[in-house]
This record gives structure tokens, sequence and C-alpha cells, in this order.
């Protein structure tokens, strides 16, 4: 797909993947539709992108609210071709601790937020983008998910993250056989340790301890840019469909 003049959703624009996603689009030409839970982070990081992007505050577990964001996407720039979901939260917690439950208030934000949220996002986007017309090729979308290192690798803390990393891996595959026939693609990306801001939470000496010791090369943390440089190949790369992408460093 020619990402010039695209329409893209993006999700959890205000900051970290989400927002370098942002940026990495309209600098190739594309018009973005940037949702976030926090508005200010919207205000202050996304709108100095410039005349091509249009904000709102958008909770992704609530049903109403994506689909209003979605229409104003198609109102205010006359179609959507690609969704970026980038919404998500941590939620750590130990399922048992110094005797305490992992509380069940908390499992169920993190599964609305991470897991029913992208699903959400995808019901009304791939309703947006099946009324587009055709390339030539048959497509009409691209949807791009992301799942985590953790789907595989959880960590201590985890449980609730892992799961819903691990939910949006294995729905990828359904979900493109469900959408093939429209001409909508939908592919999910693994990323390894980013500096995002939920990395930013862990305490140094962790992570400090997992690029020396889990990351094979380069020994760092993956940059958000190489992330949205990933979303862009795969909007571009027609051929990229109904597969999960490890963007890890080899991380083992």
């Amino acid at each position: 797909m020619d990402i010039q003049n695209v329409v893209a959703l993006v999700t959890g624009a205000g900051s970290g993947l989400g927002l370098a996603t942002c940026q990495a689009l309209v600098a190739a030409g594309a018009k973005v539709m940037a949702v976030d839970v926090d508005e200010e982070r919207l205000v202050n990081n996304v709108l100095p992108l410039g005349s091509s992007v249009r904000i709102q505050r958008v909770d992704v577990s609530n049903d109403a609210e994506v689909k209003a964001a979605v229409d104003f996407a198609v109102q205010a720039f006359g179609s959507l071709q690609v969704a970026v979901n980038c919404a998500g939260i941590l939620g750590p917690c130990k399922t048992l601790s110094k005797g305490e439950l992992f509380p069940l208030s908390l499992w169920n934000q993190v599964i609305a937020v991470n897991l029913t949220g992208t699903f959400n996002v995808i019901r009304h986007a791939s309703l947006a983008m099946s009324r587009n017309t055709a390339s030539e090729d048959g497509e009409r979308g691209v949807i791009v998910n992301t799942s985590s290192g953790a789907a595989w690798q959880g960590q201590m803390g985890q449980a609730a993250y892992s799961a819903t990393k691990a939910g949006v891996m294995g729905m990828t595959l359904p979900v493109s056989r469900d959408l093939a026939q429209h001409g909508i693609r939908v592919v999910a990306i693994a990323p390894g340790l980013f500096e995002t801001g939920m990395s930013a939470g862990m305490p140094p000496k962790v992570s400090q301890g997992l690029i020396d010791n889990s990351i094979l090369f380069p020994h760092r943390m993956g940059r958000p840019q190489e992330f949205a440089s990933l979303v862009q190949h795969i909007v571009e790369n027609a051929y990229f469909n109904a597969t999960t992408i490890s963007l890890d460093a080899g991380t083992r």
C-alpha cells in the first residue's frame, strides 16, 4: 500500500511506540487520527505534527468511544486504510505476594485495555476499511497490532500482561482469515525491551540485567522509531499478512 495520503488510526498515540508511529506515518505523507486515554499527551506531543493529524481522547475498551473515533477519522479525512494498535497497560502484580492475591479488578482492567481494546479497534476499523475501493491487488486496509515478547517469555508479575499479549498474537491468524475476503491484512509485532514509559518503570538493575543477559545484539533497548519503521514497512509491503513479527534483537 502506498503510504502517501493513507489515513491511519493510531491508538496509544500520546507517547512511546504510538507516538513514534504517528511521527513516522506523518513524515511519510499519511494522515493520522491519533487517540489516547491521556488527552494532555495528545495535545503536547501529537498536535505539533501539523495539519495532517487529528486527536481524540479515547479509552479503547469503550465501544462507543472507539466507534466515534473511527467515524471521526472517516469524516475528517474521507476514509480509513490503516489501524495501528499501540494502546496498552502493564498492570504488574504477582499472582500471590505476602499473602495477598492478584486483584481480579486489575486483571480485568489489563484484559479490557490490551486484549478487548485491541479487538474493539479491529472491529470498527475493519468495517470502515471494507467500504474502501480496492487496490489493483484487492487490498482495502491494514491492521497492525502490538503483541510482546512477554507473550512467550513473561517475567515475574506479568501474568495479566503476558496473557493479553499472547491473546493478541493468537487472534492474528483467525482475524486475518476473517478479513481476507475484504482485502484487509492483519499483522502483529512482538517488541522486546523498548525505551518506553513501561520500561522506564522497571528498576534500573532489572532492565540492565535483561540487556546484559538476554539481548543478543545490539546490547540496548529498542528505540520507538525502530518499531515505527517496521509498522511503515508492513503497511507498504502487501505480502505481510497473518503473522507475528518479533522485534527484539534476539532476546532469549
